[in-house]
């Protein structure tokens, strides 16, 4: 090819690499291992875990490399009125509008790999542990991956091609250098998750994890009302992370709710009784997809930002 793939994706403001097929099996084989030495809780493994593939796409015959994408995403801030008082409420990284971004990625690679007759397809495999051992991104001390000029505000995006993978690295997944003396996430974490004990997250004491739980499913009595920050996610952690010391007043201006819309949205209104000019914006901001967990979420949210 007349230019890299990394190469390529700077020209398009994407940071990647590019690593042979066959580790596949070695990011399954390390997940298995947490799993089976009882690091990983079941709920969190069932949820984010098993539904990983570790074989090639059909689509790619042949298949002989991985490539995984990191691109700028910032939380984007929505406003709600209610009551007569506003509330700027963060949707986190990774959660908006993931489909089209990831679309543009495979697009701009299938125009480069394209001229010399190779293929690219999307690939579900642990993409945080891929970036960590081919050296993209490194964990923070929260187990966020953290990518070299976006901090922990990107998205990551995994490809399978039959292209050959000429070069590569494959490390040890290892931890931010300046995390080996910092304790700003420990202590920002309101629900113990970031242990002290060990580098593995206790997902399953994690924010997100609970309101990221289906419709129904009330937070756990041991939730504090004021640990509440986000729609959806949780950014306690990355806020106070000096590694996003330059990006923590980065984001994106989203939609503003008017008093009807939020009181909407927090009945639960069915989408499609929902006034056109809303259904239209929740749509714009890619809120649908999200809409079931909106109503418990935004109440536990708007009652915080009350007191």
């Amino acid at each position: 090819m007349r230019e890299t793939i990394p190469d390529h994706l700077a020209l398009h403001g994407y940071r990647g690499t590019v690593v042979a097929v066959r580790h596949l099996r070695d990011l399954q084989e390390e997940i298995q291992d947490r799993y089976g030495r009882g690091l990983l809780h079941e709920d969190v493994y069932n949820r984010y875990l098993a539904q990983f593939e570790y074989q090639t796409p059909e689509s790619i015959t042949n298949a002989r490399s991985l490539i995984v994408v990191a691109y700028a995403d910032p939380p984007v801030r929505l406003t709600f009125s209610r009551k007569g008082k506003t509330a700027l409420l963060n949707v986190p990284p990774t959660y908006l509008h993931a489909e089209a971004k990831d679309a543009e990625v495979e697009r701009r690679l299938t125009e480069l790999l394209a001229q010399e007759g190779y293929r690219v397809a999307r690939a579900l495999a642990p993409k945080k542990l891929l970036a960590a051992r081919s050296g993209l991104a490194r964990y923070g001390k929260n187990n966020i991956a953290y990518v070299e000029g976006l901090g922990s505000y990107h998205r990551l995006a995994v490809f399978c091609s039959d292209c050959p993978c000429e070069a590569e690295q494959w490390i040890e997944a290892g931890m931010l250098e300046r995390c080996e003396r910092c304790h700003a996430c420990q202590r920002a974490c309101p629900s113990g998750a970031i242990g002290s004990d060990r580098f593995l997250l206790r997902a399953e004491r994690c924010l997100t994890f609970w309101n990221e739980m289906p419709k129904g499913i009330a937070f756990p009595d041991w939730v504090e009302d004021s640990w509440h920050n986000c729609l959806v996610g949780c950014l306690h952690c990355q806020r106070i992370c000096p590694e996003n010391g330059m990006l923590k007043d980065w984001y994106e201006e989203g939609a503003e709710f008017s008093d009807r819309e939020t009181e909407l949205i927090l009945a639960g209104a069915d989408p499609s009784t929902l006034p056109a000019s809303l259904t239209e914006k929740l749509e714009r901001w890619d809120l649908l997809e999200l809409y079931d967990l909106l109503p418990r979420n935004l109440l536990a949210c708007l009652e915080n930002n009350a007191r």
